[in-house]
């Protein structure tokens, strides 16, 4: 059976949920765990950042343990030469903290998803030249929903922003107000110490919060 594209997968994902669980912190002996029971309570995107303890064993015990449905990938990526690394362990995603053209181009020119860090119009429309699938808003609590409402009228039409820093199961209403395609979620998800239980309790938290809003 022929794998789906990932341009399929992504559809796919963000039709599901499209929320990005940021595991910064991960260490691989627990990448299995965690990743098991995020991808039960409904998360289709799982990010492994790169200043995690070993985030590249982790990304490929995630990669092989998952089904096609789920994209892994790496977050602080800052260097062409970790996407090359990525590919090699058949990682989809590539999130970014900044906007830096060369290293989206990298992940775009070797058909990774690619979401980077942007917090002005200026960095938005860069990032999207360069290949950008997504655009992370960040840091959201800098860049509330006003400004990114301002952003969001200004780019082509269907583009995705995802804010993340701060967002909660109760904050999310003014941001899908301004017209956000999902979000990232660090420590309210995940943070090193966590038990399986509550890393559940937690993701169960999003998805619940998440499937009751309505979205424009």
């Amino acid at each position: 059976m022929t794998r789906p594209s990932r341009a399929t997968r992504l559809e796919e994902a963000f039709a599901t949920l499209p929320l990005i669980a940021i595991l910064r912190g991960l260490k691989p002996e627990e990448a299995a765990d965690v990743a098991t029971v995020l991808h039960e309570a409904g998360f289709r995107f799982i990010e492994v950042p790169l200043n995690s303890p070993e985030p590249f064993e982790s990304i490929r015990i995630i990669r092989e343990l998952l089904p096609d449905d789920t994209l892994v990938g790496a977050g602080t990526v800052t260097r062409s030469a970790e996407v090359e690394r990525l590919v090699a362990l058949g990682a989809d995603l590539v999130v970014m903290p900044h906007a830096d053209t060369m290293v989206i181009r990298a992940a775009a020119d070797a058909g990774l998803i690619c979401t980077p860090g942007v917090a002005t119009p200026t960095e938005a429309f860069a990032a999207l030249a360069a290949g950008a699938a997504a655009l992370k808003i960040f840091p959201a609590e800098m860049v509330g929903p006003p400004v990114i409402k301002a952003i969001r009228a200004v780019l082509p039409p269907g583009t995705r922003l995802l804010p993340v820093g701060g967002i909660t199961p109760t904050n999310m209403d003014p941001f899908l107000a301004a017209g956000v395609a999902g979000f990232g979620l660090g420590s309210s998800v995940y943070k090193p110490g966590m038990d399986v239980q509550e890393i559940a309790a937690n993701a169960r938290a999003f998805v619940e919060a998440w499937s009751s809003r309505k979205r424009p």
